[in-house]
């Protein structure tokens, strides 16, 4: 699956619920089958959770700017942008740096009430064999698992990127939004920031930077098989940066997943 098909959504709108809204580049229908263990299904306006929980999708509000989506996302927002993996740099947009919180603390549960599930992985164990935290829900800590042992069959030259690793768990806030980052919800790896690069690291005036990147497209190719978008995809780049986020790659990786 190429980035077609995220592209095929652009510049559309849609009713939902009888409110207009802007299509999104996934769907909420790939959003319920990314995270079948906690979501049942959706009804047109609201995702059913499992325990029978319904949460809008949708808040009413499809004109926001990114900057608003960014500090209030509704569901919808954070699928809005195409995630697409054979977009050559550099990125315009930030696909995937839209979250809503009340979807992630049900997913994951809230850092600032210590609910987060943790359990450790060995990160390169033939290379580093440090444990990392990470949450095991959805099983992403079994995809961290599976990246881990792929990338530790990569040349030398090419592991230097990934260890010692940035961080996985924090309950913090991502700097320029205030809110929350996904390594509050376990659900997030930083690599090696010795060689990575940050937007607000080369920052020296206002705006966003000319785009840097120094990770190797091999080692991201083997996230994003798994389910991790990256960073490096995003105008506002964090390219040490991996998040657990199989809804916006549900056509490339599932055939693998499932």
């Amino acid at each position: 699956m190429t980035g077609v098909r995220w592209r095929r959504w652009a510049a559309c709108t849609a009713l939902l619920a009888g409110v207009p809204v802007a299509c999104a580049a996934a769907s909420v229908e790939d959003l319920v089958r990314a995270y079948p263990d906690a979501l049942a299904g959706f009804d047109g306006a609201n995702l059913i959770w499992r325990d029978g929980t319904r949460m809008p999708v949708s808040d009413g509000r499809p004109g926001k700017s990114m900057a608003e989506q960014l500090r209030a996302g509704s569901i919808l927002d954070q699928l809005r942008l195409a995630y697409a993996t054979d977009a050559a740099p550099p990125p315009r947009e930030d696909p995937g740096r839209v979250r809503n919180r009340a979807f992630f603390d049900k997913m994951y549960g809230d850092c600032r009430s210590e609910q987060v599930a943790l359990v450790p992985v060995i990160w390169l164990p033939h290379s580093w064999g440090h444990a990392v935290s990470f949450t095991p829900v959805n099983g992403a800590a079994r995809q961290l698992a599976a990246v881990s042992r792929e990338l530790d069959g990569l040349p030398a030259e090419d592991r230097k990127y990934l260890y010692p690793v940035g961080g996985t768990y924090a309950c913090r806030a991502v700097a320029d939004t205030g809110q929350r980052s996904m390594h509050a919800w376990g659900a997030a790896i930083d690599i090696n920031p010795a060689f990575s690069d940050y937007w607000r690291w080369h920052r020296s005036g206002g705006g966003v930077p000319d785009y840097v990147n120094r990770i190797p497209l091999e080692i991201v190719t083997i996230f994003e098989r798994h389910g991790f978008v990256w960073g490096g995809r995003w105008a506002h780049f964090d390219t040490m940066h991996f998040e657990y986020r199989p809804e916006l790659l549900i056509g490339p990786v599932s055939g693998r997943r499932r």
